[in-house]
């Protein structure tokens, strides 16, 4: 009964006109923390592309010709010592070696050598800094995948863009500074699954969550006004909403209620910013083209990285899509391919139409996974059936753009793909080096939490891999 009085009273004190909303296209620097980025950014923004499931770095990136030496033979006790396998092969009897299932070419002045599952991908080559030398402890996947988002293999903890997005706030104030989306692809099918909190907030405020986007026109549930409600009679609502919402939080010093003005006030810009964003119709059909016939099926992965593009150019500070179907355990040979064919035209496009905008050299690009397969087969050899098991000691992921070298290979594995053999790259370092290239100390951007100077980095040793930025 209190409610009503209290807005008629706060409506009566301080009614003021409905404050303006500015135009999507309005660039305006909002939030972050002072003091930061630490240092001149080589990156605004950061385009993660996640490949759910456990990429193979032996069939697409890690050339090794001892693989086919060795095709069906034993993988040496020397190669595999006695490191952790996961139950779905411990008990093999054998671990017989697998080769590549198809050949590639090395691409590009750079010359590096690329799978012929990806064609589109070759002719980017010279924009790619492949790191052959990632590892990480988990071996399962939620908690890998959880690492590599979040730094932490329990959840809980605050997501990289959530982190990108507390440190340097965003540049549209119409937009959320870190926005998902999450495809599924023809590979595994479904795929592994993916959960919210792998770009949640974690400890962080509530308003550095990231906000997913679903496919088509409505990407952005309860956005719109309910029937019978105006724009302006909806500026009103926060407005006094707004007040009250203050008056808690003074009383309470409860930082959700401030989280939740901010939530409010960001609903009510996307109504107008998020619609404009959903219609493509303003790209040209040569764009189009380039991303692949997918890209008309909304919340395809093709469709997911043309809005990834124009969201960067609108300036969010953070895009992730998650893409789902990597996990080939088992019909390795049909699902692969699969796989590829999902990805790889849209992905080499989205970095030819950044570069194409002269966005590329201030855009970060990530494109990354939890973890790689093994050089032996999960199943018979020559099995239709048969696949990968997952491999975390040494994996590939790459980076383009914003602030690394492109055209180039960091650290190298064994004549299995097996094990690290030059400059090993930790999950911590890549994190480290991610936020360095967007102007960010790593060991001094954090967050109380549980008696801690709580960092993307955690508490152990972690290093920017300088030998990756140009």
């Amino acid at each position: 009964m209190m409610l009503p009085a209290l807005i008629g009273r706060s409506a009566q004190a301080s009614r003021v006109s409905p404050r303006p909303v500015a135009p999507p296209t309005a660039f305006t620097s909002t939030g972050g923390l002072s003091g930061l980025p630490h240092f001149a950014p080589k990156a605004k923004r950061v385009l993660c592309l996640f490949q759910s499931g456990g990429m193979s770095h032996i069939d697409l990136f890690d050339q090794k010709p001892a693989l086919y030496d060795f095709s069906g033979k034993e993988l040496p006790p020397s190669v595999k010592g006695t490191q952790r396998v996961t139950g779905m092969t411990s008990g093999q009897s054998q671990f017989l070696v697998v080769p590549p299932i198809a050949g590639g070419k090395l691409c590009g002045k750079s010359g590096l050598w690329i799978s012929d599952l990806m064609p589109h991908l070759q002719t980017v080559a010279d924009e790619l800094c492949i790191i052959k030398s990632l590892n990480t402890e988990a071996i399962n996947h939620d908690p890998a995948i959880t690492f590599m988002n979040t730094g932490n293999q329990q959840p809980g903890y605050a997501s990289m863009g959530s982190w990108a997005s507390y440190g340097l706030g965003s540049e549209n104030e119409n937009l959320p500074a870190f926005i998902v989306m999450v495809s599924q692809g023809s590979g595994k099918n479904p795929g592994q699954p993916i959960f919210s909190r792998l770009w949640g907030n974690g400890f962080l405020p509530a308003s550095y969550q990231g906000v997913g986007l679903r496919p088509g026109s409505n990407p952005v549930l309860y956005l719109e006004n309910p029937d019978g409600v105006c724009r302006e009679e909806r500026r009103e609502m926060l407005d006094d909403l707004a007040q009250l919402n203050t008056m808690r939080a003074e009383e309470t010093g409860d930082p959700a209620t401030l989280a939740r003005i901010k939530a409010y006030e960001m609903a009510f810009r996307m109504q107008v910013s998020v619609p404009e964003l959903a219609d493509t119709s303003d790209e040209s059909a040569e764009t189009l083209e380039s991303y692949g016939a997918d890209v008309r099926t909304p919340g395809s992965y093709a469709a997911n990285c043309l809005q990834a593009r124009r969201l960067l150019e609108r300036g969010t500070r953070f895009v992730q899509l998650f893409h789902r179907g990597w996990d080939q355990h088992v019909a390795i040979n049909r699902q692969l391919p699969n796989q590829c064919h999902d990805v790889d035209q849209a992905t080499a496009a989205v970095i030819k139409d950044l570069k194409a905008r002269g966005m590329l050299d201030d855009t970060l690009v990530v494109f990354a996974t939890e973890f790689g397969r093994t050089a032996y087969s999960q199943g018979g050899v020559g099995d239709p059936s048969s696949g990968r098991d997952h491999h975390g000691r040494c994996f590939t992921v790459w980076l383009a753009g914003g602030g690394v070298k492109g055209g180039m290979e960091y650290g190298s594995t064994d004549d299995f793909c097996y094990n690290i053999t030059a400059n090993p790259v930790h999950l911590r370092d890549f994190h480290a080096t991610i936020l360095h290239c967007l102007g960010i100390d790593h060991q001094r951007l954090t967050f109380p939490f549980r008696g801690l100077d709580a960092k993307l980095t955690g508490v152990e040793k972690a290093r920017v891999v300088t030998e990756l930025l140009a």
